[in-house]
């Protein structure tokens, strides 16, 4: 078999750093190297020609994830005309919604990877970009009435039982909840 191109090589790259932040998300970053690269529709091999260890695609995964939600932080700023305070409401309702609830894979790094950064190292780059990635939603949920942290906490603890206990009417019963009180506070 021929080597890829270095287009190829970096669309593969691509296409491994994507998966891993959806299958980090979704499964934990327990997720065997084998396993990933088959969802990736790669080998197992062309894994260690792309990246030195599983830690350095935590990192990349991780940094991915988070300029996923910056992104998506601009695109509804853009949406709603540079109005944040309706830009940050659409937020909350889709944060704290049951197809968010639903879809760890699309959601937020914040909620999902939260256990798996506890776990890594103090100096990891990982940890590092987890750290920044929180530190800018609080910011993009601020305003002059609300410290941006109590809102991601209310967010992200509301998300994070309402999927603890999906499947329960209390699921619901949070995420309505959660919904109230930031929409009372803000």
């Amino acid at each position: 078999m021929g080597r890829v191109s270095q287009a190829q090589a970096e669309e593969n790259r691509r296409r491994v750093v994507d998966t891993a932040s959806r299958l980090f998300r979704e499964q934990g970053m327990q997720v065997s190297v084998a396993d990933l690269m088959k969802a990736a529709g790669l080998t197992h091999g062309a894994f260690y020609k792309q990246f030195a260890s599983k830690e350095a695609l935590v990192d990349e995964a991780t940094a991915h994830a988070f300029a996923e939600l910056a992104r998506r932080h601009s695109a509804g700023l853009e949406r709603y005309h540079g109005q944040h305070a309706a830009a940050r409401q659409a937020l909350i309702d889709t944060y704290l919604s049951d197809e968010h609830r639903d879809a760890p894979a699309d959601g937020c790094p914040v909620a999902a990877l939260a256990s798996d950064i506890a776990r890594e190292s103090g100096g990891s780059e990982a940890r590092h970009v987890y750290a920044e990635g929180v530190a800018d939603f609080a910011d993009f949920l601020a305003d002059d009435d609300q410290d941006g942290i109590v809102r991601l906490c209310t967010l992200f603890g509301a998300l994070v039982l309402s999927r603890a206990t999906k499947g329960s009417p209390l699921s619901e019963e949070i995420l309505a909840a959660g919904r109230a009180a930031l929409t009372e506070a803000g």
